[in-house]
């Protein structure tokens, strides 16, 4: 009964571990710095995925780039929806 318990709190501290792992990692993502400046447009993209600055012709346009940032939030949550109905198919075909 104990080995159980032990392997039950083994995993949690496994998860807290993955869990530690995946904010550090989306923290350095957040502070990485993406520039594309092509034909009078740039974009300045975070390594997480958001606009931070966006200029057509060294006009910027912060309305856009929320706009943007709020489509791409949007996209990004649709396909976590769809990765978690995945997921929990196969964790009801694998019994769990």
């Amino acid at each position: 009964m104990f080995d159980g318990v032990k392997q039950g709190l083994g995993q949690l501290g496994d998860l807290k571990k993955m869990r530690d792992q995946a904010i550090a990692i989306q923290k350095q993502l957040a502070a990485e710095e993406v520039v594309v400046d092509e034909q009078g447009v740039k974009v300045v993209m975070s390594g997480d995925q958001k606009i931070k600055q966006l200029e057509v012709q060294g006009i910027s346009n912060q309305v856009l780039v929320d706009v943007l940032n709020k489509a791409i939030k949007k996209s990004q949550e649709v396909a976590a929806g769809k990765l978690q109905q995945m997921s929990g198919g196969l964790s009801g075909l694998l019994g769990r």
